[in-house]
């Protein structure tokens, strides 16, 4: 059974421009839920068999300075963890000209007790990011996504045709805006590992898109003069099964890892879950498209 995606095309396009205008006013609005990676200061893992929620932690730390009184808390939990919760409580300690600083051992050792002591509980890790640090890492990664697409366009350009590189650079933005914008509406921490799976995502979406893009190129020669929007429909639907096959199989791994991982881990199985559903939809009803528009002839 042959199946019109090409001819249901602007309803899917109607739809991505929705998801993207969502997910660019609470990007905006909202923002994200920054990891220290990227704002610097100190984060303390803990773990404590209390049913404590937020707020109560909240309210039992502020007693340990004003940076604790502005802490950012958050509850890690994974499906099945009932047995103890899992806190990272990030503070930004300021020194007297209020730039960031970090805590020395002996300022960490004294934070740790007093807050096992306070929570009835046992920290796991401090971690510490300084503030110099936190702004290179920002800028070395949105330079790491900007180069990566670049490179990929450059790349499908001179395998395939300029309208073949517009539509897969089109498709991997729609990817990356929609996926950004599901961090930022379900509060998912934004760290180095959420980048590692929006650039994972790229990838992943490059090689869907130019499974399909081989396939109407294949067809364009094959059968000359046909019309491309045949053509290229004819080269989704010999390939959709492969797609389909491929994409579950990604999709019930990463999210496996959503439902029993914490820590950095989720925050990359969640881009991934999220990606994977988007970029094989992309491939098919965003890139096509463009190539029906543009690439006239093959």
């Amino acid at each position: 059974m042959k199946i019109d995606f090409v001819g249901k095309r602007y309803y899917f396009i109607a739809l991505s421009l929705v998801l993207i205008v969502v997910s660019l006013i609470s990007i905006f609005t909202k923002g994200f839920n920054v990891g220290l990676e990227f704002i610097g200061g100190s984060e303390v893992i803990l773990k404590t068999s209390k049913d404590y929620t937020i707020v109560d932690v909240r309210n039992k730390i502020a007693e340990l300075g004003e940076e604790f009184k502005k802490a950012r808390i958050i509850e890690v939990r994974a499906l099945g963890q009932e047995e103890h919760r899992t806190f990272s409580i990030i503070v930004s300690p300021r020194n007297e000209n209020g730039a960031l600083r970090t805590y020395n051992a002996d300022e960490k050792a004294e934070i740790s007790k007093k807050l096992e002591e306070i929570l009835d509980a046992k920290v796991v890790s401090f971690n510490e990011v300084s503030g110099d640090a936190a702004d290179e890492i920002k800028n070395l990664t949105w330079k790491a996504v900007v180069f990566t697409l670049l490179g990929i366009l450059v790349y499908v350009a001179l395998r395939f045709k300029f309208a073949f590189g517009v539509g897969t650079v089109v498709a991997l933005i729609h990817d990356v805006i929609i996926t950004l914008g599901f961090f930022s509406i379900f509060g998912f921490e934004m760290n180095i590992a959420a980048i590692a799976a929006i650039l994972t995502l790229v990838g992943y979406s490059v090689n869907d898109t130019i499974v399909v893009y081989d396939r109407v190129r294949e067809f364009g020669r094959k059968f000359k003069g046909r019309d491309m929007a045949s053509i290229v429909n004819d080269s989704i639907n010999s390939v959709i099964i492969r797609t389909i096959n491929t994409s579950l199989t990604t999709f019930f791994t990463v999210l496996m890892l959503l439902l029993f991982s914490t820590g950095s881990i989720k925050s990359f199985a969640f881009g991934m879950t999220v990606g994977v559903v988007v970029g094989t939809y992309s491939s098919i009803f965003i890139a096509s498209p463009i190539v029906i528009r543009w690439g006239k002839s093959i």
